[in-house]
């Protein structure tokens, strides 16, 4: 007990002293995460709104396949993109593998399903008759889906942050596609795996409250932007 004590009040001291090792994991899982849900997030909503609104065939088939990629584990997307990725693989040549880009594209590719799911369900409880005021007096279909999606804000919002509270935690690919190489792929949850291993629990235990934190402000904004949704409804 006295060691987790010790080791819980070295990882505060780490966080407040601004340990340049432990804040430069920090913000290298921050810059993926961002990047990647930055990324993931114009053709998620596009897709969403076209399942939502389209008609064409297969769309039914789509939508069934968007909702099984939500329950494919991250280490599976990890080990078919390393696959990929790798020197035999057919994308070898572009050398990505154990680099922050892998990192990046493994975490769209876990993001993507899950925009499109949130965004669909957004979407899809959105009153039509905003799209068809906004066709009927004239606007262009660009102009009548940035109405319809400033209708649904709130539940796009939702999905945006859902989708990085999933991807800024997941070890899974980030391992297998970064590498855990210091100061270049080794991000938060790569950190504490390795930290754990090695019985080194202060810098894990600092990355974790972190997570934790992370964890509980995206919860606050999720339950905020829900309420907000609910009453605009």
């Amino acid at each position: 007990m006295a060691s987790i004590s010790s080791a819980t009040w070295q990882a505060i001291q780490l966080l407040i002293s601004g340990d340049p090792d432990l804040w430069e994991i920090i913000l290298i899982s921050f810059r993926v995460s961002l990047i990647a849900i930055a990324l993931a997030t114009p053709p998620a909503i596009l897709m969403a709104f076209l399942l939502a609104f389209g008609n064409f065939p297969g769309r039914r088939l789509l939508i069934a396949m968007t909702n099984t990629a939500l329950a494919i584990p991250a280490v599976v997307v990890g080990l078919t993109l390393y696959l990929v990725l790798s020197r035999s693989g057919p994308l070898g040549e572009w050398r990505l593998l154990f680099t922050q880009t892998a990192m990046i594209i493994g975490q769209i590719v876990l993001a993507f399903p899950l925009l499109v799911a949130m965004a669909h369900t957004a979407l899809q409880a959105a009153d039509r008759r905003a799209w068809e005021t906004a066709r009927m007096l004239g606007a262009s279909k660009i102009r009548a889906i940035w109405t319809l999606m400033y209708e649904v804000r709130f539940g796009l919002m939702s999905a945006l942050l859902a989708s990085f509270g999933r991807i800024i935690a997941e070890v899974g690919a980030s391992m297998m596609l970064g590498g855990n190489i210091l100061h270049y792929t080794r991000n938060i949850p790569t950190a504490i795996a390795l930290e754990t291993s090695k019985g080194e629990f202060a810098q894990g235990i600092a990355l974790g409250l972190v997570l934790l934190l992370l964890a509980f402000i995206l919860n606050l904004l999720l339950h905020y932007f829900q309420g907000k949704g609910h009453i605009a409804a």
